[in-house]
């Protein structure tokens, strides 16, 4: 039985860092948008207001979603022991230290 991941991400932060360029290219697209709304007259106008506002929406989505995949990996590194409070790591080092 296969025991790998199979989904198009390879770990939460490949996940992370797709959300991230997405993020970026609405930003782009946003900043061609409002350029283009300068430029518009009227029927052309309304419709790049939709564009405008549906990319506003999109924006504020990957945004919580990435904030939901900071949470993930939080916590899968909370399950998975990958991140030790600073005090236990000490006491563990205490612990294996040679008693003279």
């Amino acid at each position: 039985m296969k025991h790998g991941i199979e989904t198009p991400f390879e770990s939460i932060e490949s996940a992370q860092q797709f959300i991230k360029l997405l993020a970026e290219a609405i930003t782009d697209a946003r900043h061609d948008i409002d350029h283009e709304i300068t430029l518009a007259a009227d029927r052309r106008l309304q419709a790049l207001y939709i564009v405008a506002y549906n990319l506003e929406k999109l924006q504020r989505y990957l945004t919580v979603t990435g904030r939901t995949l900071n949470d993930l990996r939080s916590l899968r590194r909370l399950l998975f022991d990958e991140r030790r409070p600073a005090h236990d790591t000490s006491r563990q080092e205490v612990a294996r230290a040679p008693h003279a």
